[in-house]
């Protein structure tokens, strides 16, 4: 009997283990293929890192080696600048440098980045580089060949030690030893000398991105814990004595601000959370996290109760531009609006439930520190229809209107809004009311109101 079981058995389990050396190898085989396929990612990013940056040097010196009234070589050199620039932020970005400190080099791209392009964007006829942009230049230029440099090096001895960029990401995911290794001291090495350069005048145009709000600061009395907890007492109308925890965000800088989080006292289930400023106990958001139910609600019933949220919580003259239903929400987009003209940067987003109908988010950040009482808005120069000549003749347009919008360098515009169609796509086009140029061109994938 035993042996008639034996025999059944063996060549069962014989089979059985034949194949579990065969999954076994095919698992490996497939891993290494991973692994090399990452390697190799990883090799081609970083040289390629390496060969940009050696072309934005030549780039930068090639632009400063032209006749400084060579409006147009500025331009084409400064847009190569940028493209080589964004080419190099996009490789660092494929490298496993999360947990690497090489934040210090990608801000020194970032803002390039941001001059070059918005430099060679601006009509350099009428504003040609400034004594002070030039300057700038030569500072980058000899900075970004110290950089090149010192990639190089990290690249040759790559290439002489067949270095792996795998060993690197074991080196960084490993806290409890010390990190020794080539690559990874190359890139600090790169990043502390990019901490040491001075800071550069970038100028207005290239600064006002960054730092527009941090200019404009918010008037008005900082608040205290107490002073959140009974306003989102009363945003949220809850009833007496509610459970409400205030915490504090960013102490001692410019953005701080106040968490509010409660409970909505209609079942005590589901929390409400709500962020003020520290200046002045504005509301930045607020968010319901309960669970919504069953569509019951159209997108026109909710953006009307939206419209009776924002004008009862002291918002009025707001204007919804465009919606877009997601699951059983209702996201809805506001704007102000002042002497029949729609002020982009001062917008809200709400959201609505379609079960009941009712404000289940907000969001203000945009309105409270873009927000001016009695906006100086100017004059048209061109009337409608000059501006619509400036249209594409195939553009089917649906509807035009005022819009005071913010052009690519943080400038504030009056421009004609004209809404439409074209190659069986919905698009917004803003022409400037007193140039006649266009501003900008969204494609709308949702609603325009």
């Amino acid at each position: 009997m035993y042996k008639r079981l034996s025999a059944v058995l063996f060549p069962v389990m014989t089979i059985f283990l034949i194949g579990a050396l065969v999954w076994g190898y095919q698992e490996n085989q497939e891993k290494n293929a991973v692994l090399i396929k990452a390697e190799n990612q990883y090799q081609r990013a970083f040289h390629d890192l390496s060969y940009h940056m050696d072309r934005l040097h030549g780039e930068i010196g090639n632009t400063l080696a032209v006749n400084s009234t060579s409006n147009a070589m500025h331009r084409k050199g400064l847009i190569n600048v940028w493209r080589l620039t964004s080419e190099a932020q996009n490789e660092i970005n494929q490298l496993p440098l999360t947990m690497l400190p090489f934040n210090k080099t990608e801000e020194l791209l970032s803002k390039i980045s941001k001059f070059s392009y918005l430099t060679s964007i601006r009509d350099m006829d009428k504003e040609p580089l400034s004594e002070q942009e030039v300057k700038n230049l030569k500072v980058l230029y000899k900075d970004s060949a110290d950089i090149t440099k010192d990639l190089e090096e990290v690249q040759n001895k790559v290439i002489k030690n067949r270095l792996r960029w795998m060993d690197v990401e074991s080196a960084m995911a490993n806290e409890d030893k010390v990190m020794d290794n080539t690559i990874v001291d190359g890139f600090k090495t790169v990043d502390k000398k990019v901490g040491e350069y001075p800071e550069l005048d970038w100028g207005p145009s290239a600064s006002s991105i960054e730092d527009k709000r941090a200019i404009k600061k918010l008037d008005g009395i900082p608040v205290t814990k107490e002073d959140v907890k009974r306003k989102a007492i009363k945003f949220a109308n809850l009833g007496e004595n509610p459970e409400v925890q205030v915490t504090e965000n960013g102490q001692g800088t410019e953005w701080a601000s106040y968490t509010a989080k409660v409970k909505s006292g209609k079942k005590g289930e589901a929390s409400l959370s709500m962020d003020f400023t520290q200046k002045g106990g504005l509301l930045i958001s607020y968010t319901d996290n309960r669970k919504v139910g069953n569509k019951a609600v159209s997108m026109d019933q909710a953006v009307e109760k939206a419209d009776k949220f924002l004008d009862k919580k002291g918002y009025p003259n707001m204007t919804a531009i465009t919606s877009d239903d997601y699951g059983n929400m209702g996201n809805f987009t506001y704007v102000s609006k002042q002497d029949d003209v729609l002020i982009y940067p001062e917008k809200i987003t709400v959201r609505v439930g379609l079960d009941n109908g009712e404000v289940i988010g907000f969001q203000s950040s945009n309105f409270i520190y873009e927000h001016e009482d009695n906006r100086t808005i100017p004059q048209p120069k061109l009337t409608v229809e000059q501006s619509r000549k400036m249209l594409n003749p195939e553009f089917k347009e649906d509807y035009h209107r005022k819009a005071l919008i913010e052009n690519e360098l943080s400038k504030e515009v009056l421009c004609y809004e004209f809404g439409g169609s074209i190659n069986g796509a919905q698009y917004r086009i803003y022409i400037n009311s007193e140039s006649g140029a266009e501003e900008s061109v969204e494609e709308m994938r949702m609603q325009t109101r």
